[in-house]
């Protein structure tokens, strides 16, 4: 089944409007909804005492016309007893300061004493609930969560390292405490990496110590996590256990590591929010974190928070378009999503969120948003079926590192320099060609790809390397970019010349480096023509000067003392190839080079599509479904190459030109046996 719901507070409203809600969300097509995350305080008002009897009304509403159940553990947000309770459970900022009662998540989650409310909280739930007819499953906690620099995080923090280190010696040698006389002679004597430490306020803390604090507080919330889980999977075998998370943006938690105990990831959807005010949307932004979720465990996601109207806190941001809200929901199903639950029903009344719309307005009117959303409703309903069990599948990965994230995180090496946006930049350049993309970890086994992207991989374990290595022997092609192999697991730089593990596999050594300054950039000069595509890149932020070893000069930077030096080079090594990028450039870099990679790969596109056109697809064993979908504001066009069904309307569609309307979609599969066979790469249905 696929699920289709919403996000719903029925603590919010008069007991008499439960029933009014749950048929309209019958009527809109919802057969799944998520409750009482943030319903603690009504749960359990008062230390020990529960009160389920509200839920279960609600929950019997809702069963009464065909709607299941996810339940939160309410955990992000506290009462304020529990506080009071516990008011060094409060979470230390960097600056040492102490949050104060009157958000969310602003717990720390290394406190026991929260914990243990946390965990005595979720086994009531899941004893009341464990079998019940109506509940398949659970959300721990809500978009899990800042780092804390409390004492009990400092004393867990020592416990950590004495874990990983054998010895304070060893410690020591690792973090090379020796540079400005920081030799720990006592575990107690290592501080948590405050900002305040430095003369300036800016931290500036050991690079080691940094690292593994960071590393340290992501194992926190997997652990605070884990409790519930543990807890959930004893009183509820069957039901499954999800987090929602918060996308490719989000780098505060190792999501790999989060994602390992949970039977599927969600993550929450926003594509037009208050602090990027702007009526713009990249199609892009959203279709990598998807990705990014659908790699986490290899497999189709849930999104547990599709936005269903304007959000806002303090400021209200742009209005969803007619049609945008079907359209990203429908993106988000092309990219893997096996369910859509919009956030939120009703639009707020009181509280922070009062201008997080939902799909129905502040008075209960069900308008636009609610119409469009039941309009895809009885699409679901008819295309459901092809969908169920089908999943994405890709050529091309790109690795995502949370070690290395962290590590720029401490040192960004040049104000300019985002890591995401790094990401960004170049998987959008496969976007825009329509090319699948899978997020990896330096785990994961590469050999079922064709072409690896290796961006800034600055922590380079051995172990990953020698993943890379044999890969590219075997023949994958290789892209890597700059500040790859700059320091081991320790973020100690590698005492051997750059891209350090991989400088065989590169064949290059970066003799030295110019980190650029603001709005300073030169062109490049392409020597090959498969690798230019468009105008002519140029090189930004950093400038990796390079001496070859084996390796061919594929562009030359044409200025300043490094000028006609090799600025990317390719490398025949063993079976394959490694295309090493000395310069992080700009998107026209990236859009520049995919062809030739592709190429080199032997990765067919045959199919193009007009600007802000996205095409996807999603396999059903052999059979694919074509997502095609148009995130203009204007008509666009495409070309079938051969007869198909829309399957959101059962009409056929002839070969030739079809026009999408703005903000439309159309899901594609072939009519006949025949055509399905035809079908060899999801790439070649159109031609622009």
């Amino acid at each position: 089944m696929f699920r289709f719901g919403v996000d719903y507070y029925p603590e919010h409203w008069p007991e008499e409007r439960w029933a009014i809600d749950a048929r309209l969300m019958q009527e809109a097509g919802f057969n799944t909804v998520r409750l009482a995350e943030f319903a603690w305080s009504r749960m359990e008002p008062a230390p020990g005492r529960f009160d389920f009897d509200w839920l279960d009304r609600a929950i019997a509403i809702l069963q009464e016309h065909g709607i299941q159940v996810i339940l939160g553990t309410p955990t992000a947000s506290s009462p304020p007893w529990v506080m009071a309770m516990h008011p060094d459970a409060h979470r230390v900022l960097p600056s040492g300061l102490r949050v104060a009662y009157g958000n969310r998540r602003n717990y720390c989650p290394t406190h026991a004493g929260y914990r243990e409310r946390g965990r005595i909280i979720t086994q009531a739930m899941a004893e009341h609930y464990a079998h019940h007819p109506a509940v398949i499953g659970w959300q721990i906690d809500n978009e899990f969560g800042d780092r804390c620099y409390c004492e009990q995080c400092r004393a867990a923090f020592h416990a950590w390292l004495q874990r990983k280190y054998p010895s304070l010696d060893a410690l020591n040698e690792a973090w090379g405490t020796v540079f400005w006389s920081h030799v720990y002679t006592e575990w107690s004597q290592i501080p948590v990496p405050l900002e305040t430490a430095a003369p300036f306020g800016d931290g500036s803390h050991n690079p080691g110590l940094a690292l593994d604090y960071y590393r340290f507080m992501s194992d926190q919330y997997v652990a605070f996590q884990r409790e519930q889980i543990e807890i959930l999977r004893r009183w509820c075998p069957h039901h499954f256990i999800t987090h929602n998370m918060m996308g490719a943006g989000y780098d505060r938690l190792n999501y790999f590591d989060l994602a390992a105990d949970l039977d599927f990831v969600s993550w929450d959807n926003y594509r037009r929010m208050q602090w990027t005010f702007h009526p713009e949307v990249r199609p892009s932004e959203a279709a990598l974190s998807h990705a990014v979720m659908r790699g986490l465990k290899q497999k189709n996601f849930w999104v547990m928070e599709q936005q269903a109207g304007a959000g806002g806190w303090q400021i209200v941001s742009v209005a969803p378009r007619p049609g945008e809200l079907r359209l990203w929901a429908y993106q988000s199903i092309a990219h893997g999503a096996d369910a859509i639950i919009f956030f939120r029903w009703r639009t707020a009344r009181f509280g922070t969120e009062q201008y997080w719309h939902g799909l129905l307005e502040h008075d209960g009117r069900p308008g636009r948003r609610y119409a469009e959303i039941k309009q895809m409703g009885a699409e679901i309903a008819r295309v459901g079926a092809d969908l169920a069990g089908s999943e994405v599948r890709a050529d091309v990965a790109i690795l995502l590192d949370y070690d290395s994230r962290f590590a720029f995180q401490i040192q960004a090496n040049n104000p300019a320099f985002q890591y995401t946006s790094h990401l960004h930049d170049i998987y959008q350049a496969f976007h825009r060609w329509n090319v699948v993309v899978d997020i990896v970890s330096g785990n994961d086994d590469f050999s079922r790809y064709k072409l690896l992207i290796v961006p800034a991989l600055y922590v380079l374990p051995e172990e990953t390397a020698r993943r890379i290595e044999r890969f590219v022997r075997n023949g994958g092609v290789l892209m890597v970019t700059p500040r790859t192999g700059v320091k081991d697991a320790t973020n100690t730089v590698v005492n051997m010349p750059l891209p350090g593990l991989l400088a065989g596999v590169c064949g290059v050594e970066v003799e030295e480096y110019d980190s650029l300054p603001e709005g300073v950039s030169q062109p490049l000069t392409f020597m090959t023509e498969d690798f230019q595509n468009g105008p002519a890149p140029h090189a930004r932020i950093w400038c990796d000067v390079l001496r070859v070893h084996g390796a061919q000069p594929i562009a030359l930077y044409t200025q300043d003392y490094y000028a006609g030096k090799p600025a990317i080079t390719e490398n025949i090594y063993g079976a394959g190839r490694a295309v090493y990028v000395g310069t992080f450039g700009d998107g026209e870099l990236y859009n520049a080079l995919v062809e030739g990679l592709l190429k080199r790969a032997h990765i067919q596109v045959e199919m193009s599509t007009p600007a802000g056109v996205e095409w996807s697809v999603r396999w059903q064993g052999e059979r694919p479904i074509h997502f095609v979908l148009n995130h203009t504001s204007q008509k666009q066009q495409v070309n079938l190459k051969r007869r198909m069904q829309d399957l959101l309307t059962g009409n056929a569609l002839e070969s030739g030109t079809v026009e999408l309307p703005p903000y439309q979609v159309l899901i594609l599969a072939a009519q006949s046996t025949e055509d399905e066979t035809s079908v060899e790469k999801p790439a070649s249905v159109y031609e622009g």
